[in-house]
This record gives structure tokens, sequence and C-alpha cells, in this order.
């Protein structure tokens, strides 16, 4: 890449990212109308919980208006409810849509006083500008378990309630009857992962047959989707909706957040009566991802110009001659490489949490951990093969300078190592500044749908060197595979994309396949293939765009300095700041 193309890819990374974050700045303020102010107040023993607070336009302390928690699920952050909060606010309501403890900016450890919702609906009620008798709450997953504690330990503090993907009586949250909690408009999907989990059948449409849905919505017939139950002046009123989707959709879908503006105008007095079914959230999911695009985009250009700087240029080398499988041999090398992480996967989410996984002050995040050790596993895997493979049927006719780690009569240049690590320092360091920019000027993130890319605190960074050896080591033995032991063609003769294909599709194949697996039976009209691996298999949607982006970098860098080390410590930096920042925080830092 010569420096004049460069510098213009540059300057298009820019502009999408700056044309992304005005974009998603007027929709989430309904074209600056709409105040939204990133605000911090001290909770339960003293931790600190962070929200985004939406004023309408017109509410002050002499106007003030109905109010509505909207708390996130498990393992998301405030920005996951910007679908519900921009609607609500659009429609007049005072929206706080709160970080649960543990989670974004919000103190750890996770789950700790009432997974933050008794502290969030306190302080909606201490805002002036709310009327503290016309308060909704709104939880999706595990903040809908927020929302019911928060409404047991305060049953005079709101009005109404949606649980979007939830349910009573599960992980302290008190069982539901027909008159507690107030006045409840329930979403849960036609394909709910945890149907078993929360209302004790294995196929979601069944939960309309259950005792425990029968009890809430106090009948002894099946529940019948649509239909108002009970009565909203007396505060029993129930309602279900099943949209046609997956568990972690429903904030992510026009259709489930039409349910809950629909039963939030139902139950709260005031707002404005914009059709439930007029939305402009999208547009706002738009920008994050252009955003997203651009931030991606900026790390080659901005790499290309850093290895023609003095300090760097020595790093500038051509692939090696290429010595890796051919034939059939190279389908069954990618054939492994494809399912060999499948079935660790399995190996390492059955001590999720527990044992070796538990959390610690060194490894403090649950999920990263645990993903974390399914990376050792399938690192400690492949590098045997890859040995075995060498040494056995490779040794004379390749060494390890044709796999992209070592240098030709140099062995392992630990300088130029060294300045690889620091090259893609900088790059990762300028790709943060533009997420922590837009943080700064648009209150925005980079994301699309359950994938985010989140400005890090000062603990999330100590907890980001922690977990960055692992997964360093990780992304090294990936490149020596990709680069060395399934590289296809001769040194130049595949083009930079198809290279980038390959092993894109190399890197995520397995996990359609896995996912394929686990869904079928679901979309059949039955239950999961692995029901209590549910959880794992959602974070697993999260894997396509990350090794998406590791395949990209990792094949690029490889190709412009004839090693691994670029692309693998960058892969590792990105990986690593992306997960970290949108993981829960599960032991008292």
């Amino acid at each position: 890449m010569d420096t004049k193309k460069a510098k213009w890819l540059i300057f298009v990374a820019l502009v999408l990212i700056l044309a992304g974050g005005v974009l998603a700045y007027c929709v989430q303020t309904a074209g600056n109308t709409i105040k939204i102010k990133d605000v911090r107040f001290v909770g339960s023993n003293g931790r600190i919980n962070s929200a985004l607070l939406y004023i309408p336009p017109d509410v002050n302390s002499k106007n003030p208006a109905p109010g509505i928690v909207a708390t996130h699920g498990y393992i998301n952050s405030r920005e996951t409810q910007d679908g519900f909060a921009i609607e609500f606010a659009r429609r007049g309501y005072v929206v706080l849509a709160v970080d649960q403890s543990g989670h974004g900016f919000s103190d750890p450890p996770a789950f700790a006083a009432g997974f933050g919702g008794l502290d969030s609906l306190k302080y909606l009620r201490t805002l002036d500008i709310v009327n503290p008798n016309n308060i909704g709450l709104e939880g999706h997953s595990m903040g809908g378990w927020a929302s019911v504690i928060a409404a047991a330990a305060n049953p005079a503090g709101y009005k109404s309630m949606v649980l979007a993907s939830s349910s009573t009586g599960t992980y302290g949250a008190p069982e539901g009857t027909a008159t507690f909690p107030r006045n409840v408009g329930l979403i849960y999907s036609k394909y709910d992962e945890f149907s078993r989990l929360m209302w004790g059948v294995d196929v979601p449409a069944d939960i309309v047959k259950t005792e425990k849905l029968k009890k809430f919505f106090g009948t002894t017939e099946d529940i019948e989707v649509g239909k108002l139950y009970g009565s909203i002046e007396k505060g029993t009123a129930r309602k279900l909706y099943q949209p046609n989707t997956i568990h972690p959709r429903v904030h992510f879908s026009k259709e489930g957040i039409g349910n809950a503006v629909e039963w939030m105008q139902m139950t709260l007095d005031g707002g404005k009566k914009i059709p439930p079914e007029n939305q402009i959230w999208q547009y706002k999911e738009l920008g994050n991802f252009m955003g997203a695009i651009g931030m991606i985009l900026l790390l080659f250009p901005l790499g290309a110009l850093l290895l023609q700087k003095n300090f760097f240029q020595e790093l500038n080398e051509a692939a090696p001659e290429k010595k890796s499988l051919k034939g059939f041999g190279w389908w069954v090398g990618a054939a492994l490489t494809v399912l060999i992480p499948l079935p660790l996967f399995i190996v390492a989410i059955a001590s999720h949490g527990k044992g070796y996984q538990a959390a610690s002050a060194l490894w403090p995040q649950n999920i990263t951990t645990t993903i974390m050790y399914w990376a050792l596993f399938v690192a400690a895997v492949s590098l045997i093969l890859f040995l075995l493979w060498h040494f056995i049927f490779n040794r004379k006719n390749a060494t390890f300078v044709n796999y992209g780690v070592t240098w030709q009569d140099e062995g392992i240049a630990w300088k130029k190592v060294g300045k690889s690590f620091v090259l893609a320092g900088v790059i990762a360091f300028f790709a943060y500044l533009t997420v922590a920019f837009c943080g700064w000027a648009f209150t925005t993130d980079f994301r699309l749908w359950v994938f985010a890319i989140k400005p890090m605190t000062f603990l999330h960074f100590r907890i980001f060197v922690s977990y960055l050896i692992p997964f360093t080591v990780f992304f090294l033995v990936i490149g020596i595979i990709l680069h060395g032991q399934l590289r296809r063609g001769k040194a130049g003769d595949l083009k930079f994309w198809q290279e980038m294909l390959i092993n894109i599709f190399l890197m995520i194949t397995g996990y359609i396949l896995f996912l394929a697996f686990q869904y079928a039976p679901l979309f059949a009209g039955g239950a999961l293939s692995i029901p209590d691996a549910a959880l794992f298999f959602i974070v697993m949607f999260q894997f396509f765009p990350l090794f998406i982006i590791a395949a990209l970098v990792s094949t690029y860098f490889y190709r412009k300095t004839g090693h691994v080390y670029t692309g693998a410590f960058l892969s590792a930096m990105l990986i690593t700041w992306i997960v970290v920042a949108s993981q829960a925080t599960h032991f008292p830092l």
C-alpha cells in the first residue's frame, strides 16, 4: 500500500467514524431535542453505578414526566437498551438506562445489590424531573430479575413493568403472583433459549401451559398471546407478547421494542401517543456500525504508514517461501482447524465459574476466563499437532522461517519481535482513541447487536493486562497454523482479499456448524440441542466479528512483515480489549 492510498483510506475511515457518530447522536437525541447525560450515582455499600439519563424536551422540575428504569441483561451494558430507551424518550418518558452491577462502568462485583435494580429505582425516584407516582421498570433477561427484585423492595415505587425475555422466581427474583409485580407485560419470544431456566419447559412456546405462568396471570387456563388479563387500574394487568425471534434479539427487534412501548403507553400516564411501530432506533445502530467499520478499516492504512517509518522499517519483509500442506493434506488440516475448537468449547464451559475457572483478583471475569481457557486448550492441541506434522513430515522440507516464526540467520530476532509488539500497541492505541472520542463527543460507542467496542475504565485496563498474555499465546499459535501450515498458493500469487477470505473461512466455519447444530431443533419447534449451554452459544455470536477482525489483521500484517508477530499481537490487543470492556466483572476488585 503506497503512502497516497494509505492516507486516502485513513480519510475514509475517519469519515465513517465521524459520520456514524453524528448519525447515532442525532437519532438518540431525536434531532438534538432529547438530552442524554452520562451519570454516576452511589449505591449500596458505596458502589458507583453508571447510567445514561434520557431527558425529553420541556421536562423539568416544574413539569415532571413519567420515568422508566431500563436494565440490560447479563454480559451486556447500558447501550444494549438503546432501542427501548430511544423509543421511550421520544414518547416523553425520562429514561434511566443503567449498567448493572459489575457491568459497563458500574463497580463490581456482578450480581450485587439485586443486579443493581434496587439502587437504580431509588436513584430515579430522587430526580425532581420524574413523577414518583408514575414510574415503569423495563428489564431484559437478568435485567428483568433486577426489576422484580426492585419492585419487591419498593412495592409503592413503581406503577408498571415490562419483563423482556425474563421471568419471576429466578436467581433471587421473587415468584410472581396474580398481584405481584404490578401491571406486567411479558415479552417472551417463540425461540427463547432460556425457557427451561425461566419457566421450566424446554420448548419456549409451551410456557403458556405452565402452572408458573398461569399462577402469574391469575388463571387456570392456558395463556393466550396478546390477551389482556387482570386490571390496569387495580395493578393486576398481565399480557403475553411472543415475538418471532430468539432471546438476545428481543432488544434488537422492532416487534419486541414495539411491544414494550405499547405496554408502557397502556399503563403509565402521560407521554406522547406515537404509535409503537413508529421507531427510529435502527438508524442509531447503523451509525454505531459505521463507526465500527471505520475503526477496523483504520488499522490497515495506519499500519502501512507506520511500517514506512525508520523505527519500524526493518519489519518490512516479503512473505517467506511457502512450505505448507498441499492437496488432500490441506483439507485434512483445514478440517482439524475448523473442528478442534468445538469439543474443547464444551470441555471449557463445563467448569465455567468454578474450580480452576473461579473468579480471582488475577482473572476476575467469569466469561472471559472461560473463553481464555478454551483458547489456551485450542492453542495447546493445535500446537502439538502442528509440531508433530513439522517434525515427522515437513522437517526436511521447511524451517520455522517458512512459518513466519524465525528470521533467516537470526533465529527469533527479539528486537524485531519487540518492535512488532510496539507497532501493534501504537495501532491499537489510535484505534482506541476513535471510540474514546465518540464516547466523549457523541455519548456513543461502536456496536451491532450483541457485539460492542467500548471504552475501558482504569479497572478494565488492569483486567485487560492480566488476560493479554494468554490471548496472545492463542493468536500466535493461530497465526502459525494459518500462515505456516495452511497457507495457500505460492508467495505473492494470492491477492490479499483471497487470502483473507480463506482465513476467515478457517476461523468461523466451525462456529457456523456448531450454532446450526444447537439451533436447528429449536427453530423446528423443539428445544435446543444442548439446553444447558444456551448462554455460551449466545456468547458465540460474538465470535464471528471477533474472528473476522483477527483473520483480517493476522493476514494483512503477515503479508506486510513476513512474520506472525505483529498480526498476533494486534489481534490479541484488540480482542482482549473488546471482550474485557464488554464483560461482567465478578470478583470484588
